[in-house]
Formats: structure tokens, sequence, C-alpha cells
């Protein structure tokens, strides 16, 4: 079981044109980063992805009807934007079978070399 999924780091409203309906207060820049979840760990990724949706005709503006306004305001809040630090976390049930291997391993181990010895 693995899930993905995007989380918004940062929403910034953007005062440019829409270049769908041609407002010039709805348009949100979103950064996004994926966020990994499984049944061992908790992971934050470095994989990060952007939108920019006009709130007032509810439509996508994808990179190709960008203005030269948009991409400049964009590439602006792409430097200034900072995102969370990769990590990962991990779960109990991770170390419970960690733990138990190890256990496993050492108590072959020691059966191995009390055989071995009374031979």
């Amino acid at each position: 079981m693995k899930t993905e999924k995007l989380i918004p780091v940062k929403k910034v409203t953007l005062k440019n044109n829409c270049p769908e309906c041609f407002s010039n207060n709805g348009l949100q820049l979103t950064f996004s980063q994926m966020f990994v979840e499984t049944s061992f760990y908790k992971s934050i990724t470095n994989n990060i992805s952007h939108t920019i949706v006009c709130n007032t005709c509810n439509s996508t503006i994808y990179p190709e009807r960008w203005t030269d306004d948009i991409e400049r305001v964009f590439t602006y809040q792409q430097k200034a934007f900072t995102p969370k630090p990769a990590s990962k976390y991990y779960k109990k049930i991770f170390w419970i079978v960690i733990v138990a291997t190890l256990a496993l391993f050492f108590a072959a181990l020691i059966a191995t070399a009390l055989y071995l010895e009374y031979l």
C-alpha cells in the first residue's frame, strides 16, 4: 500500500491578467511537494510541482498559455520558494520488523555456535 499525494506548500495570488477570461484578480500560483506514505514509512520528497489556476473562470492555465508577464512573475516566485527539506520518518512497524529480524538472526547464530561446540 503506497500512497502518493501532492501537498500544497505555498499559494500566491497573482495580479496578472488571466489569458482565458482577462480578469486581473483571479490567478493563483500553487507550489506543491510530493508526500509518500507506505506501511513502513512516511516521506517528503524533493519532487516539486506547480499549477496556476484562475479562480474567476475556474480554468487551469498551462505554460503554453502563459504571457511574458506571468512567466516573469512565476520565475520570481520560483526563486523565492523554499521547499520543505526531504525527510523520511520510519513507522513503528518498520522498527518491529528490524528488531525481530535481528533477534532471529542472533538466535540462529547462537544456536549454530552451540551446536558446533557440542559436536
